[in-house]
């Protein structure tokens, strides 16, 4: 497939955005931002908890399926509380104990460990083995980065934009051959989506799994084992597959922790995604996603954010500008997270209703808008899913012109569209004549960028200008209300989520003073050990 790498004009100059407006912008992000900020780090969740005793390498489940992270965490929150944290009542009851973790899990789980929050030596002690083991996993991270970095070497990078494909039958088994068939066809990014319902899911399922509905578990088997497979295929095409999956839900920072651990490279990771379409208590999603954007900084995995899902929900016109409010600030969450530019992969959607006269030319606006404020980042651009009607010739049609809107406006990540979206899981056939219709696209207009120049008083870049102007006045009305407020209000996606409901609240605690987390610890400090 052709990918043209020409130097390109630059989409600011292009739309004659106004500088001034641009960085008012990014400042209104960081002062609505902020206060979620402070409090995500004033709290930790049960997830949070369970990830830290994941990188201290404490896997498995018992006789019912329940991991033992969740059996230990659920002890100690019952006894002692998490306010402080699991790692110094856990690490204390090990040297009291004499266990290793996998033990400790066992006799807690069976009611025969008593925890204690230790003080003094006893608690200076503690945190300091806690440390240690925990640095082991984050050094595994470190070491999958180094591997990764050290195979893009070896079998080369595709050029952008990244063909994006999704498989995902439920079997794990049945999406390794079709995921290297779609990596053979051309793919370069190879997502497999999770089960319905795994994000409502309040632990993560252990070992290889063959029973998803509409997607696949996300386990740490299922990573590691389709992430050998893809390591075979970049092998025999001689350029790297990437491996996608989902940290999102109730379980979003142990996912983040295994993805980093099993070398995934990308993860779906939006603020407000759970918050919006799970009903996931906005308290509990914005602390677990500063942990896991952590673990993706220091793990080199690139986040895709979910700004698309907005525009199923409200109509992609009249909504375009939460779209930019959104990257806005999915932008600045990241980036105090410690992400760079090159892995913000962030959302948006070709989803403007097709019968509205001049929709391509808004598509254009739409998609050049985001190019234009995020000039660095691998912009991860959705294809039409709203309304596609079932005729698959029609669906196709509007498919090709996503893949030029593309093409035109430079986009990083290029997720392929199904003629058959609304109608079936796509079978391999499908797969294949949406390659091709990429295919076709890339190789006929994969260099037309070169030559596209919006008129700078023109349609597209007035609609450009008039949907950032529209983001400027919602994030002053944000930061007067409190993005909790607005998220409460139905603000993003027409959906109402107040700050004090929704699922997974009763596993959000306020830190105490003493709280440890010798995984946060690292992670802020970009430390080994």
């Amino acid at each position: 497939m052709s990918r043209t790498t020409n130097p390109t004009p630059d989409p600011r100059r292009m739309l004659d955005l106004d500088p001034v407006t641009v960085r008012r912008a990014r400042a209104l992000a960081r002062r609505a931002g902020k206060p979620v900020v402070n409090l995500a780090q004033r709290h930790t969740t049960v997830s949070v908890e369970r990830a830290v005793l994941r990188l201290a390498g404490l896997e498995g489940a018992d006789v019912e399926g329940i991991p033992w992270v969740n059996r230990l965490v659920d002890v100690v929150r019952e006894q002692v509380g998490l306010e402080h944290g699991v790692a110094l009542p856990v690490w204390d009851a090990m040297m009291r104990e004499g266990d290793d973790l996998t033990t400790l899990a066992q006799r807690a789980a069976a009611g025969s460990v008593d925890f204690q929050i230790p003080e003094g030596k006893a608690s200076t002690y503690a945190g300091r083995i806690a440390r240690k083991d925990v640095s082991a996993g984050i050094r595994r991270i470190d070491a999958s980065r180094r591997q990764r970095d050290r195979l893009i070497e070896k079998f080369g990078d595709p050029p952008a934009p990244w063909i994006y494909l999704i498989v995902a039958t439920g079997d794990i088994y049945e999406d390794i051959p079709q995921a290297q068939a779609a990596a053979r066809e051309g793919a370069d990014v190879i997502a497999v989506i999770r089960s319905t319902g795994q994000s409502l899911l309040d632990y993560v399922p252990e070992g290889p799994t063959r029973e998803g509905y509409a997607g696949t578990y996300a386990t740490q088997a299922n990573f590691r084992l389709m992430r050998a497979a893809l390591d075979q295929t970049s092998r025999e095409l001689g350029r790297y597959v990437r491996l996608t999956n989902y940290a999102s839900g109730l379980c979003m920072p142990e996912i983040a922790a295994l993805a980093g651990l099993e070398r995934l490279d990308m993860m779906l990771n939006d603020s407000m995604y759970g918050i919006l379409f799970r009903d996931i208590n906005p308290v509990r999603t914005f602390v677990d996603q500063r942990f896991s954007r952590q673990v993706h900084a220091r793990a080199g995995i690139i986040i895709n954010t979910g700004e698309d899902n907005y525009l199923t929900t409200a109509d992609a016109v009249e909504a375009a500008h939460t779209v930019t409010v959104s990257q806005l600030l999915n932008e600045y969450f990241a980036k105090e997270a410690g992400l760079e530019d090159w892995q913000l992969g962030l959302g948006h959607a070709f989803e403007i209703n097709p019968e509205i006269p001049d929709s391509f030319r808004l598509e254009l606006a739409h998609a050049l808008l985001a190019r234009a404020l995020f000039p660095n980042a691998p912009l991860k651009w959705m294809p039409p899913t709203k309304h596609m009607t079932g005729d698959v010739f029609r669906g196709y049609l509007l498919d090709g012109f996503f893949n030029l809107a593309g093409a035109l406006t430079g986009q990083g990540i290029l997720l392929v569209g199904m003629m058959t979206e609304a109608v079936v899981t796509p079978w391999l056939s499908d797969r294949d004549l949406a390659l091709q219709n990429v295919r076709y696209v890339f190789n006929a207009a994969g260099g037309l960028r070169e030559d596209f120049r919006p008129a700078p008083d023109g349609f597209i870049a007035e609609r450009a200008r008039q949907v950032l102007g529209e983001a400027v006045d919602l994030l002053e009305d944000i930061v007067d209300d409190t993005l909790l407020e607005a998220i409460a209000d139905g603000t993003f996606g027409l959906m109402k989520r107040p700050a004090d409901a929704g699922r997974g609240l009763d596993g959000v605690f306020r830190k105490a003073d003493g709280y440890l987390n010798p995984a946060g610890d690292l992670l802020e400090e970009r430390a080994t050990r």
